[in-house]
């Protein structure tokens, strides 16, 4: 027993000379750092980022906190050239928003489009992904690149198009009016058929992105799974609502909160397609933001009106997030 304790008491005093070596041998390279090369490191990885950090210091840090500065200001055109002189108004241009007309138009505006365009482009993505994900393996490929195409398609061209299919007198839905024999109104110069007209627009433009993200939800959605529901005895509506839409919710989430951010901040279709008009009825507070500053050179309105959106934005999306992330 003594000489197995001792040999025992003996290994254990080797182990640590074995794991650490012997007393005066240094320790392998890249196992310890000393001072003087983490400093290097560290220099190196500054240096490394120094392009990325003055871009976005110069492109985003400083225009936001200028942006706000100049909210609590009379920053006009004369401030330009020597923004010193402008003059601290407090919240006036904040409180003077809530008292404007037009701005409340344009914010009611902006609620009207995403209150339509987010469930409809959000349906429409759906049921384009599940149509191709339903075993149209030929086509698969040409359609989806087909409903991705707008997406990436410049808005000008986007214009070009819907004005062709929108115009009362030769366009695709007057020829085909004709054809039937009924007139065809002039969408974009009705007060009430202009915005719905860019809502439509809107949803076929974006429409693709919620596909894609859907289509590569529902190829997760494992092979088994739908198997076993099919042996339970369970229809294709059934395995939809029980199987494809819980295992969609977080896929869902992002696509909702995204499309959401992105109307809320709808500015290129009004601006190209009818300039806010008629009579305001397409005028959006992005548009409106976007004339107050470089149309009317109203800076100090311009950034408080973007502060306020940013505001509406982030309470729309956290508000998303505890409502949705319960689900899924």
């Amino acid at each position: 027993m003594k000489t197995a304790a001792t040999r025992a008491g003996a290994g254990s005093d080797r182990a640590p000379a074995q794991a650490g070596g012997p007393p005066g041998q240094q320790a392998p390279a890249g196992q310890e750092l000393r001072p003087d090369r983490l400093s290097r490191q560290n220099l190196a990885g500054w240096l490394y980022s120094t392009p990325f950090l003055a871009l976005f210091l110069t492109f985003m840090a400083f225009p936001i906190v200028a942006t706000l500065l100049m909210s609590f200001t009379d920053f006009g055109l004369r401030n330009v050239t020597h923004p010193l002189d402008a003059n601290f108004v407090g919240f006036d241009n904040y409180t003077a928003l809530f008292d404007d007309p037009k701005f409340l138009r344009a914010l009611f505006n902006t609620c009207y489009f995403v209150v339509l365009g987010v469930p409809l482009t959000i349906g429409s993505g759906l049921v384009a992904a599940v149509l191709l994900n339903s075993g149209i393996d030929r086509f698969r490929t040409f359609f989806r690149v087909g409903f991705y195409v707008p997406v990436v398609t410049a808005i000008v061209a986007v214009a070009v198009i819907w004005r062709f299919v929108l115009d009362p007198s030769e366009g695709l839905i007057a020829g085909l009016g004709a054809q039937l024999g009924f007139s065809t109104p002039d969408f974009l110069a009705s007060k009430t058929l202009a915005m719905p007209s860019l809502i439509v627009m809107a949803v076929w433009r974006n429409m693709g992105t919620a596909m894609v993200l859907f289509l590569a939800g529902l190829q997760a959605i494992p092979v088994e799974v739908r198997e076993a529901a099919k042996l339970d005895g369970a229809g294709a509506f059934q395995e939809f609502r029980r199987i494809t839409v819980p295992l969609l919710r977080p896929t869902m989430l992002y696509v909702a909160v995204m499309t959401t951010i992105g109307f809320l901040n709808v500015f290129e279709e009004p601006f190209v397609m009818t300039d806010g008009g008629p009579g305001d009825s397409t005028l959006t507070v992005s548009l409106h933001m976007y004339k107050e500053g470089f149309s009317f050179f109203h800076m100090g309105s311009a950034s408080a009106m973007a502060y306020v959106l940013f505001t509406i934005v982030l309470a729309v999306t956290l508000l998303q997030f505890r409502l949705l992330k319960d689900k899924t």
